[in-house]
This record gives structure tokens, C-alpha cells and sequence, in this order.
């Protein structure tokens, strides 16, 4: 990982002292940022698509457990459609990455998280789109009976029920680029559900196949967030990419041999760009444990609308 992006993960995860001038630096353009979208926020006018929509969303940069709670909700509904933007793919437009559980496309053209979303929801269909509204017309041309948004708080110009997910402990409140906020902190109040780690909802995390010794291979964002999860003594190396980098096999075979190790450890969004290259892989696997109200909640929503 370059030093500038570890520098920034630190300065927005775990500030020391000697973080705080570079924020300080840059407090003019975080002020300026967070108010064009707190203007943003204030003059839209929220268009409805006449079909449920159901927003996972966050305020910080980096991972919340977007995913995984969008996985969560939309196994419980019948035909559910998710839509995000695709980050990090190698293509434009639209793209349907899976259609009631059939895949559709190469986790190139869906990016890692589509790609997983759409494993993992054989009920759904997955849309990927930088135009947000053209794949909800797209999930209703499907037939779908719920859309859920993923990474959807920052939509404003669409009508939708809002789940914020919020982490227990927050150590920099300042926005972009001094902090990790990608509006005021006050934004949340917007929210119609706030989840909060460790009281709403608790990640659940399981080792795959990691009884050997292992390199850890991953292109998540805040990758130390791993690091109560892994193995006592059977990581032997680590080669971290920046969030949704793409991988190539000769480094990260390069970097087994010099740990001395056959096998590689790599999470669930890692391991659908890795599956091709046919590494021995081991997995971290990550599930949510969600407070039953959540679930109601979403559910009356839901009810409401489509009665």
C-alpha cells in the first residue's frame, strides 16, 4: 500500500498527533466540500419510481458492512433488485450482473462488490450503473418488487427509506479530506433508520480452511480491521492493495515465495477476482447479526408502499 493511502487510512481511523496538521491543513477544502453537499442535499427535490426503495448507505468513507447488510435484508424479500454504482469495474453504462441469480457478466464488468452481491442473492438481480435512477427503471423492467440501494445515503434525488450504518467509535468527525465524513456529521439526522456497530447490528466472522500457514491478499478499505480476525501465527506475509484494486497473479505469487507459503487468505469481496488465477485459498467469511426490529422496520416500509 503507497504511504500517502496508508497515511490517510490512519489520519481517518487511528489519528495520531502528527496527523492533526495535515487535517488542520486541509480544514479550508473539507469546509467547502461538506457544504456544497450540504447545499446539494438542501435544494433536491426527491423523485419517486413508484417501487420500494431501500438505501444501505454510510457517511464515512470505507467499509461500514454495506454489503454485507444489503445481502442480509434482501434475502428475506421476494424478487429484490440491488443497484450500485460498481466501483472499481472495468466498464461503463449498465450492466444487469445477475438476473434472479443467473450471472450475466465477468466480475470485470461488475466490480468485486456486484459480483459478490450477485453469488450471494440467488433470489435477486444485481444492476450496476453511475446513473442510479436508470437502474431502478431497469430493476422494474426485470420485474422487481423492491430495489435495494447500495451506497445510496449521498442519493438525495431519490425517494427512498434510508438506512445509516454508523460505527461505534468514531475517532475523526471532521469531512473529506480531513477527516473520513463525506458530508457534516449532522447529516445523519436525514437518516430514517441509524444503526450503530455493536448495539444494532454485530459482524460475525469465520476462517475458512485457515489451519496453514497463509499470505494475506486483500484490496479492502482500512485493511487493520482484518487483523482481530486473522490467525495466531499462520499469516506470514501480507501484500494489501489499495480498495478494489485489481490483482495480478506474478505478485502475488512473488509475495507466497518469499513468505513460504502455498495457500493465500483473502475476504469474500477479495476472493470473486481471485478465483481465476486457482490459488489454494482460505477465507474470511463475514456475516451480520442484525437486531430483529431492523428487520421490521424495513418490512413495514416495504408493506406500506407496495399496499
Amino acid at each position: 500500500m503507497s504511504f500517502l493511502v496508508s497515511f490517510f487510512e490512519n489520519l481517518y481511523y487511528r489519528p495520531k498527533w502528527y496527523h492533526w496538521p495535515v487535517a488542520i491543513l486541509l480544514l479550508p477544502v473539507s469546509l467547502i466540500y461538506a457544504s456544497s453537499m450540504w447545499l446539494r442535499r438542501m435544494v433536491a427535490k426527491p423523485k419517486n419510481f413508484g417501487i420500494p426503495v431501500i438505501s444501505v448507505g454510510n457517511i464515512l468513507v470505507g467499509g461500514s458492512g454495506k454489503t454485507p447488510m444489503t445481502i442480509e435484508l434482501a434475502r428475506r424479500f421476494e424478487k429484490p433488485a440491488v443497484v450500485l454504482r460498481g466501483y472499481g469495474r472495468k466498464s461503463g453504462g449498465l450492466a444487469v450482473v445477475s438476473e434472479w441469480g443467473k450471472i450475466k457478466t465477468e466480475v470485470e464488468s461488475s466490480g468485486d462488490e456486484a459480483m459478490l452481491l450477485a453469488k450471494s442473492l440467488p433470489n435477486a438481480s444485481v444492476i450496476v450503473s453511475s446513473d442510479r435512477p436508470e437502474a431502478i427503471r431497469k430493476a422494474e423492467e426485470l420485474g422487481a418488487k423492491v430495489v435495494f440501494l447500495d451506497d445510496g445515503f449521498s442519493k438525495v434525488g431519490i425517494e427512498k427509506f434510508d438506512i445509516l450504518l454508523y460505527p461505534a467509535k468514531i475517532a475523526n468527525t471532521l469531512p473529506l479530506p480531513s477527516g473520513p465524513f463525506r458530508e457534516f456529521a449532522s447529516a445523519r439526522r436525514y437518516a430514517d433508520l441509524i444503526l450503530t456497530e455493536g448495539r444494532d447490528f454485530s459482524r460475525i466472522v469465520t476462517c475458512e480452511g485457515c489451519g496453514v500457514p497463509m499470505l494475506l491478499v486483500t484490496a479492502i478499505a482500512n485493511p487493520q480491521r482484518l487483523e482481530p480476525f486473522l490467525p495466531e501465527g499462520l499469516v506470514k506475509g501480507r501484500l494489501i492493495l489499495p480498495d478494489h484494486a485489481w490483482f495480478n497473479k506474478e505478485e502475488i505469487e512473488a509475495a507466497m515465495k518469499r513468505a513460504g507459503v502455498d495457500t493465500i487468505l483473502t475476504t469474500e469481496k477479495d476472493a470473486v477476482k481471485l478465483e481465476k488465477f486457482g490459488f489454494e485459498t482460505a477465507l474470511l467469511k463475514l456475516r451480520l447479526d442484525v437486531a430483529p426490529y431492523v428487520y421490521e422496520a424495513v418490512e413495514r416500509r416495504v408493506e406500506g408502499e407496495n399496499g
